[in-house]
């Protein structure tokens, strides 16, 4: 049987990471420091490459904009299909994968169950790329699970620590909660249309009018299972104890991936029941706006970096929601490319956020009261005062840092204001009175946000370093260079926002084929 290149890329991430771990726990066994865990995990990721520009390869030179023309797989009645959306989101997972894998080297260090922390982080990367090219109901259902899964033993990696444990037992039952409303909605699928393959749901649900009440409960459904994830507001309250309790390359990948996957997802189940009712683009309007607001507003009040951090993912992916949104409710494709600008820039800023600040977290960690050498500061929150006059000590730590958290906040020429920018004037374009007040908001609110970032900068650049500060220990450059290769990337987006059209333009094409179809 002859698989696509993307199926080859799935099984190779999934299949590899029982030999990490295996290999890894070995070489723990034998008393052995190579860490043979992590250069085993580097060497799959990369391997992991190759398979992705084939796949690449073979998407763009089939001039595939169009979901019809996308490379499809179906075993019985699983079907999967790479398309655009699968395309961005398989390249954001694997750009910053490949950068946590060398980040994560000194920063879990010799913990206890380190080679389980790099086989699933593997075992992730396919969940991931599995759910985001997931073509039937069912199927996505199966691989948000398995992400949910993986994702879990992730959060609560530091065992030994009740906070962390509490923080991985309010993220399980919040996210099998949303599985069960996600499973529900998709027997209510298959109950009224007989299939659950998306294609197929779109084409029933075009050809009849019986079962439209059956197809709205589903879309409520679908919403607030995968809004779990995706934290809306007020199905959010998992995430910012997950965030901070985490391992920082954890929270990095949790925030700048995970919740944008379960958004794919969300669109992919909306867009097939696009027949049934005109109101998913402005629910979507509505939540967008109120994440904004609840994220902002929770963020001023956090004196924990990792916490704030958190709060900010809330907003932004409020304003993901409000750009995709608008493309749902106006039918255009520049509030899709828009949506997903920002999906791609803020997986780029929020990774380099809490990488960042979880490299400040290992510098400061003797100081800040950790008790052993191989924990870095993974027990102890980092706070901002902590920080004081970090830019002395660690100026290009400090420069990174400031760099994301600017971007964050909207400011040129960074990607983030390209990507807000866009997201404005997709939704101005409608020329909808009540749609440009709330653009209006959401505009006010992303000047709010300097209120929690302006303190934060100016806490690193103080003349007067804190005593941690001034007895920091060195950050390997293994944590480094994958922060300078990121803070590069927003930068480059933010100057030349038309080169991320390669990966927005197809991906918004393939959402708005979905819906006019």
């Amino acid at each position: 049987m002859t698989l696509p290149p993307f199926v080859w890329l799935i099984l190779w991430l999934i299949l590899s990471a029982p030999f990490v771990y295996i290999i890894g726990r070995i070489d723990i066994l034998t008393d052995s420091r190579r860490n043979l865990a992590r250069w085993l995990s580097l060497l799959c990721i990369a391997a992991g490459w190759l398979g992705l520009g084939r796949t690449l390869t073979a998407f763009y030179e089939a001039g595939n904009i169009d979901l019809i023309n996308s490379a499809t797989w179906t075993l019985g009645a699983i079907t999967m299909r790479f398309d655009g959306l699968s395309v961005l989101m398989a390249c954001l997972v694997m750009t910053l994968m490949t950068a946590i894998l060398f980040y994560s080297g000194p920063y879990v260090g010799r913990e206890e169950g380190v080679e389980k922390h790099y086989a699933l982080l593997l075992l992730l990367t396919g969940a991931i790329i599995g759910l985001v090219s997931a073509g039937d109901l069912f199927n996505l259902w199966m691989w948000f699970e398995a992400m949910a899964i993986t994702g879990y033993p992730l959060v609560v990696f530091y065992t030994h620590d009740r906070t962390s444990l509490e923080a991985g037992i309010k993220y399980l039952v919040q996210s099998s909660a949303g599985s069960v409303f996600i499973l529900l909605g998709v027997a209510l699928v298959l109950l009224s249309t007989g299939t659950l393959d998306i294609l197929e749901v779109r084409a029933a649900i075009d050809t009849t009018v019986i079962g439209t009440p059956l197809w709205i409960t589903a879309g409520v459904l679908f919403i607030v299972g995968f809004g779990v994830k995706i934290a809306l507001v007020p199905l959010h309250t998992w995430l910012p104890d997950a965030h901070a309790q985490a391992p920082s390359s954890i929270s990095a990948i949790l925030s700048a991936v995970v919740i944008e996957a379960g958004l794919i997802a969300l669109l992919r189940s909306l867009s097939a029941l696009a027949g049934a009712a005109v109101t998913w683009g402005g629910l979507l309007i509505g939540f967008g706006l109120f994440n904004i607001a609840v994220g902002n507003l929770m963020a001023l009040r956090q004196r924990q970096v990792k916490r704030l951090l958190a709060f900010s993912s809330i907003a932004h992916v409020g304003y993901m929601i409000l750009g995709l949104g608008v493309a749902l409710y106006v039918g255009t494709e520049a509030g899709a490319q828009a949506g997903f600008f920002h999906l791609l820039s803020h997986g780029l800023m929020k990774g380099l956020a809490f990488l960042a600040a979880g490299a400040l977290l290992y510098g400061l960690q003797h100081q800040l009261g950790a008790s052993d050498d191989s924990d870095p500061g993974s027990h102890k929150g980092l706070e901002i005062d902590d920080l004081s006059g970090a830019a002395q000590r660690y100026p290009i730590i400090a420069l990174v840092f400031s760099l994301a958290l600017m971007s964050l906040a909207g400011l040129p020429p960074l990607a983030g204001f390209m990507s807000k920018w866009q997201v404005l004037m997709a939704g101005a374009q409608a020329q909808d009175p009540t749609l440009l007040i709330i653009l209006i908001a959401a505009a006010l609110f992303s000047v709010i946000s300097l209120g929690y970032y302006a303190p934060l900068i100016n806490r690193l650049y103080r003349h007067k370093p804190a005593v941690a500060v001034a007895n920091g220990r060195t950050i390997p450059l293994s944590m480094t260079i994958p922060l300078l290769i990121l803070a590069a990337a927003i930068v480059i987006l933010g100057v030349a926002p038309m080169l991320a059209g390669q990966l927005t333009a197809p991906a918004a094409a393939d959402l708005l084929s979905f819906i006019t179809r």
